[in-house]
C-alpha cells in the first residue's frame, strides 16, 4: 500500500476509535487521555487539593502555620488557606457572607453567637486552652513590678477593642485582682482610666508594648511567651482566668465533611500536641 494509502487506513482507524468512545472522551486528544488515564483507566495524577479556608483569632498565627504544615503531611488531600485577625471581627465577617470553612475563635461566645444565628454546621468544639499575664516593654519604663502597678495614676495601658474577646478575659482579671487583699477599692476604675488606647487585635497590643507605645497591657500568656520584647510580670493563680477557644464548621461550606475531619484532628491528640508547643493548654 503507498503513502497515501497508508494515511488514509491511518484516519480511518481514528475515526473509528473516536466513534466508540464515549462523547466526553472523543473530543480529547491522545496527548489528554495519556495524561489523565493509565492503561488500566486509572488517574495517573491526582485530584487537586481541597483547600480549606480557615479564619483563626490572632493570637493563633504562629500555631497555625505549624498546624498548616502539619495537616498537609497528614493529610496530603487538602490545603488549609489560614487568615487570622481578631475573633469578633472574623464572626461578623462571617455574618456577612465571608466565604470560610472553619472558624477558629479565642473564646466560646462567638462560635455560640454564630450557631444560634443557624450559621454552622454542628455545635462548637472545644480545642484549646490559655491563660492571661502581664506584659511590659523590655526595660520597663513605666516601672510595673506586681499587678497593683496597673492601678498607679499615670500610667499608660494598652489594651484591645471591647467586643476582641481578650478584653473580655482581661476585665475579669481586673475585677478579680481588685477583689485580692491588699488592692484598693477603687483598682478597677483606676485601672480602666489608664487605658490610652484599644487595638483591633491582641498582636497589635503586643507590638504596641513592643515598640515602648505603652507600659503594660493584659495578654494571653502564648503572645508574650512568643515575643523577645517583652518582660513578663506574672498575674496570681487567684485573679488569673482560663481562656477556652472553640472552632465551628461553618453552614455554608462547601467542604463541610473535610471541615468536620480538621475540626476534629486539631482538637484531637495529634492537633493539641502542636498547640502545646506553643503554650496552648487542654480546654478546660
Amino acid at each position: 500500500m503507498n503513502r497515501r494509502g497508508l494515511a488514509l487506513g491511518a484516519r480511518l482507524v481514528g475515526l473509528a476509535i473516536a466513534l466508540a468512545l464515549p462523547s466526553g472522551l472523543a473530543a480529547c486528544s491522545t496527548t489528554e487521555l495519556d495524561r489523565s488515564a493509565g492503561a488500566n483507566g486509572q488517574p495517573l495524577t491526582s485530584a487537586k487539593p481541597v483547600e480549606l479556608a480557615v479564619f483563626g483569632a490572632a493570637s493563633l498565627e504562629r500555631a497555625l502555620d505549624a498546624v498548616k504544615t502539619a495537616y498537609a503531611a497528614a493529610i496530603p488531600g487538602v490545603r488549609l488557606m489560614i487568615a487570622t485577625d481578631s475573633s469578633a471581627t472574623l464572626r461578623t465577617q462571617i455574618e456577612q457572607g465571608a466565604p470560610d470553612d472553619v472558624f477558629l475563635s479565642a473564646d466560646q461566645k462567638n462560635p455560640r453567637t454564630l450557631a444560634d444565628a443557624g450559621l454552622t454546621d454542628g455545635p462548637p468544639v472545644d480545642f484549646a486552652g490559655n491563660n492571661l499575664t502581664i506584659v511590659v516593654p523590655a526595660d520597663n519604663p513605666g516601672g510595673v513590678h506586681s499587678p497593683l502597678d496597673l492601678a498607679r495614676p499615670g500610667l499608660r495601658i494598652v489594651a484591645a477593642g471591647s467586643d476582641v474577646p481578650i478584653s473580655s478575659y482581661a476585665d475579669r482579671v481586673v475585677e478579680r485582682l481588685g477583689a485580692l487583699a491588699g488592692y484598693p477599692q477603687n483598682f478597677v476604675s483606676a485601672y480602666t482610666q489608664n487605658v490610652v488606647s484599644r487595638e483591633q487585635n491582641v498582636q497589635a497590643v503586643v507590638a504596641k508594648i513592643e515598640l515602648g507605645e505603652g507600659d503594660a497591657a493584659i495578654v494571653y500568656a502564648t503572645d508574650a511567651r512568643a515575643s523577645t520584647e517583652v518582660a513578663i510580670i506574672a498575674i496570681p493563680d487567684a485573679a488569673n482566668v482560663s481562656a477556652t477557644y472553640a472552632g465551628i464548621v461553618v453552614a455554608a461550606s462547601s467542604h463541610r465533611t473535610d471541615a468536620h475531619a480538621f475540626l476534629d484532628w486539631l482538637a484531637s491528640p495529634p492537633g493539641f500536641a502542636i498547640l502545646a508547643t506553643f503554650g496552648f493548654l487542654p480546654p478546660t
